[in-house]
């Protein structure tokens, strides 16, 4: 057997190899005109990474899938449990396997995936790991392809400026602020309120907005492999 160095290179202490982070976002969803369709896989991904770049935890990629509320139509999504069993179980128990992973953070990217909470614990039980959801981004990001989606894109570099005069045309792109998804926003009243938002200020990418929610997702996703290593 192979001795590695696990104390090599920027790790914060050799345990953080028994941590993986694995991104959560949405590759299939519509995010108005400026913002691209896996806007929260590519946010989503970004944090995990940068998280596993600075912490030494190994970062695992990202779920092709995700999972939405029935309400929510704005976007191809599949069942929450569909969700755990087809594609959370298996990578983890294939990281579990190869890597000798025995904690886990998921960065979520995608407010919709929050049903997938309810799976966690069986996983946990089968695979004897410990799970972390850390939905960060989620609750500081503000309403769908809104401001804060825009700004973070465009740190990102995702975001095509060239169409974000229409972007909130919401009879073409109804997804953005969900200004025009009736059915979430009679449903949902924080959808509402968002929808209310965006339809009253507009969107605008705010540069240091996008960096300040990106730095405060990735160091509240180190805190939670920090506790983790302890």
């Amino acid at each position: 057997m192979m001795e590695l160095r696990y104390s090599s290179g920027n790790v914060i202490s050799p345990e953080v190899h028994e941590i993986g982070v694995l991104a959560v976002g949405s590759h299939l969803e519509n995010h108005g005109a400026a913002l691209p369709i896996d806007t929260d896989s590519k946010i989503a991904a970004y944090l995990a990474l940068q998280a596993s770049l600075i912490s030494g935890a190994k970062f695992l990629g990202i779920l092709h899938a995700a999972t939405e509320y029935e309400y929510v139509k704005h976007g191809i999504h599949i069942d929450a449990q569909k969700l755990a069993e087809d594609q959370l179980f298996l990578v983890l128990e294939s990281a579990k396997k190869y890597l000798n992973i025995k904690k886990v953070v998921l960065v979520n990217g995608h407010g919709g995936n929050i049903p997938l909470i309810d799976h966690i614990e069986e996983i946990e039980k089968e695979l004897k790991l410990k799970i972390v959801f850390n939905n960060k981004i989620v609750e500081i990001e503000g309403p769908h392809a809104g401001t804060g989606e825009l700004s973070m894109g465009s740190i990102l570099k995702i975001v095509d400026e060239s169409k974000l005069s229409g972007h909130c045309d919401f009879k073409e792109y109804p997804e953005v602020g969900m200004v025009g998804l009736e059915e979430a926003r009679n449903i949902n009243e924080g959808i509402n309120e968002g929808a209310r938002a965006v339809e009253k200020e507009g969107v605008c990418i705010d540069v240091e907005l996008g960096k300040q929610l990106l730095d405060i997702a990735v160091e509240d996703i180190i805190k939670d492999i920090k506790k983790l290593v302890n």
